[in-house]
């Protein structure tokens, strides 16, 4: 056994979402064989942690390689051509930036849903509440612990096995917030280099609603893995939702996806399943746009108790957590697909 007979094993694993075989598609990053110690050693180019396809990526190299009566130890890395030193944030793997094209939509509580979801799937997540405006975030965590600082790096709390970082620290109890671009910029950039992340699988970005100075300077200084875009089937909503596409699509940043909120009120009395803001208007965005549509989550009274109480309610059982599930794993998917078909070549 040598590593041109694993890489023939290897042939035979499909990816779910390039449509071909990891080694045409130069996912596998090294081999090392080891027979002595009875050992096989694969780097895989996998950059989505606990991602559902790329963990059956995973499972499938392993059972190619169960034959050879060595055991399998596999890596997972991206390769990177920049210098750590060079890097924006060099332990976080993902950057995902969660936007909308107007407030009301439910924004924020994708974020914490998204972020506390993949958390719940084992990944090391943060969340960073960029909306400097209306930074609801620590409330909605229940989030009663501050950062520290040694005067120069900030350490973050954690909630839900997110590290957590809010423009709400930053103020006073019920302070308004008036800050021009220059001050926008210079607090971003601030709290992206002086918090301690440390090594993250996911940072959650909550961005503020619409296109404006927090936004740019966010596609302009940081490495976006990719955006979701949230919206309401409601017309206005999805008006509202283009000019977010458009303003990632000028900056070159990848779109995950769309994910819909407030889709459908279900009547706990009579059962009845009530269209509040019509139907479909998410998924007929996804597919005029040609995006993935990464699932819809009803309007559900349960949403609003948990982020007053600070209880995500991905968390929990029932109807709506599990439509919040399936947009985690939707979302880590897709950002598997990016950062595979960037080691691809774009396939």
């Amino acid at each position: 056994m040598n590593e041109a007979d694993v890489r023939e094993l290897l042939a035979d694993v499909r990816d779910p979402d390039l449509g071909d075989d990891v080694v045409s598609l130069g996912l596998v990053n090294d081999i090392e064989v080891e027979e002595e110690t009875g050992e096989i050693r694969v780097s895989l180019a996998l950059g989505a942690p606990f991602s559902p396809n790329e963990s059956e990526i995973a499972d499938d190299v392993r059972a190619a390689l169960a034959d050879t009566g060595l055991d399998v130890e596999l890596s997972a890395s991206i390769p990177d051509e920049l210098d750590p030193d060079e890097q924006v944030l060099p332990g976080v793997k993902n950057v995902i930036a969660v936007a909308s094209g107007k407030g009301g939509v439910g924004k924020s509580t994708m974020a914490v849903n998204l972020a506390a979801g993949l958390s719940a799937l084992g990944a090391r997540v943060g969340l960073f509440d960029a909306d400097v405006y209306g930074p609801n975030v620590p409330r909605m965590v229940s989030a009663e612990e501050r950062p520290e600082t040694d005067g120069e790096t900030i350490v973050p709390p954690e909630r839900f096995g997110a590290k957590l970082m809010s423009m709400d620290f930053l103020t006073g109890e019920d302070d308004p917030v008036i800050w021009r671009g220059p001050m926008v910029h210079k607090i971003i950039t601030q709290l992206v280099e002086d918090v301690e992340w440390g090594e993250l699988d996911y940072l959650v970005m909550d961005l503020p609603p619409g296109t404006g100075d927090t936004q740019l300077t966010i596609l302009q200084t940081l490495p976006l893995t990719g955006a979701v875009i949230v919206t309401t089937p409601q017309e206005v909503a999805l008006d509202d939702a283009v000019k977010g596409l458009r303003m990632f699509g000028k900056h070159d940043t990848n779109v995950l996806g769309i994910a819909e909120n407030m889709a459908g009120f279900r009547c706990p009395d009579c059962g009845g399943f009530h269209e509040i803001f019509g139907s479909g208007g998410g998924k007929a965005l996804a597919q005029e746009h040609e995006l993935p549509f990464l699932g819809g989550v009803p309007l559900d009274p349960a949403v609003r108790t948990g982020g007053d109480d600070g209880e995500p309610v991905v968390l929990e059982e029932g109807e709506t957590a599990d439509a919040f599930k399936v947009i985690v794993e939707n979302v880590a998917n897709n950002a598997g697909v990016v950062r595979r078909r960037g080691v691809s070549g774009g396939r």
